[in-house]
């Protein structure tokens, strides 16, 4: 496994992601595909033991339970300053005005209950699951810079949002004296490459991590393009996603395919290698449910792509309208 620095940061993360929104009770929340505590257990053994050592999830994930079962686990097999968590908080955990959203007291409430649940002191990473427009941006960023100087974040991140309101945020806490976003959690595939047009190049200037997140896109560039899962055939939110431009994205997937089989390697670890000779990519989410996964997202580190074949996988690509936000 290979280690990198977190943007422009001293924080060391491991250049793939271990994604925990498969990770939970599945009568809770809306992913009914998810993994409960036992059949969550050989993926987090197997992703620390192959050195991975950062680990995604969000406060909505499973209703909680993605942090209840990430912090159990975990604990299970590593130390606490071995490893790094990523949470998030915007989307609703409750009722009231504290449930959802960016304003103080939603921020307040919301992180003392992902500290309880993932059972630590601390979260490594703490970001804000989507731009709040209902708050002013002035509130959020002195509210989570408060929550660094008492100990119970140590960075902040950010994630899908128009390139002008990130730099709007970096801009207030500027001002502000607060805390900046030291990374940008964003969708970013083979068929969805909208972020190369502003917010990679903007990362870049900054010195901001990108963590991206789909980087298989729900899937869909490691597997046939009308083959479907238990998952894909319950997960609306992936149709809304990949549903624009079905043809040129067939074709970038077919390209995977091709260069797979070329290679002799899985889709999935050639879709990830592209990702990773991007400059602005830190390193990607990657989801891990069946045998294999883990796996591959490790191979993919160290899987070099050549010129020719990272022009094959990329020149079917078509604009795609932003869409996550």
């Amino acid at each position: 496994m290979e280690y990198v620095r977190l943007g422009s940061t001293g924080l060391q993360v491991s250049r793939v992601i271990l994604g925990c929104m498969s990770y939970g009770v599945p009568e809770r929340g809306r992913h009914e595909w998810s993994l409960g505590l036992d059949d969550s257990r050989p993926f987090f053994r197997e992703a620390v033991e192959a050195g991975i050592t950062t680990f995604d999830t969000a406060n909505t994930y499973s209703d909680g339970s993605s942090e209840e079962i990430t912090g159990k686990l975990l604990g299970e097999f590593a130390r606490r300053d071995e490893i790094v968590i990523a949470t998030k908080v915007f989307n609703r955990m409750g009722p009231g005005p504290n449930g959802a959203g960016l304003s103080r007291g939603a921020i307040m409430t919301q992180i003392d209950a992902s500290l309880r649940r993932l059972g630590t002191d601390y979260v490594d990473l703490y970001q804000i699951h989507r731009y709040d427009e209902n708050t002013p941006i002035e509130e959020t960023m002195e509210t989570l810079h408060d929550l660094v100087r008492a100990g119970k974040v140590r960075y902040l991140g950010a994630s899908s949002m128009w390139a002008w309101q990130f730099a709007q945020a970096q801009y207030v806490a500027d001002l502000g004296g607060w805390t900046r976003f030291v990374s940008m959690q964003d969708q970013y595939n083979l068929i969805q490459r909208e972020e190369e047009r502003e917010m990679h190049p903007f990362c870049l200037d900054q010195g901001v991590g990108v963590l991206p997140w789909s980087p298989l896109a729900r899937g869909r560039l490691t597997r046939d393009w009308d083959e479907s899962t238990k998952r894909s055939e319950n997960d609306g939110f992936a149709k809304k996603l990949y549903s624009q431009a079905e043809e040129a994205d067939r074709r970038v997937s077919s390209a995977v395919a091709d260069i797979a089989a070329d290679r002799g390697v899985s889709r999935a670890q050639v879709a990830l290698a592209w990702m990773l000779h991007k400059p602005a990519i830190t390193a990607p989410i990657f989801g891990a449910t069946k045998p294999g996964h883990v796996a591959d997202a490790v191979a993919a580190v160290e899987l070099g792509l050549t010129e020719k074949e990272l022009a094959r996988l990329e020149e079917h690509y078509v604009p795609h309208l932003p869409a996550g936000f």
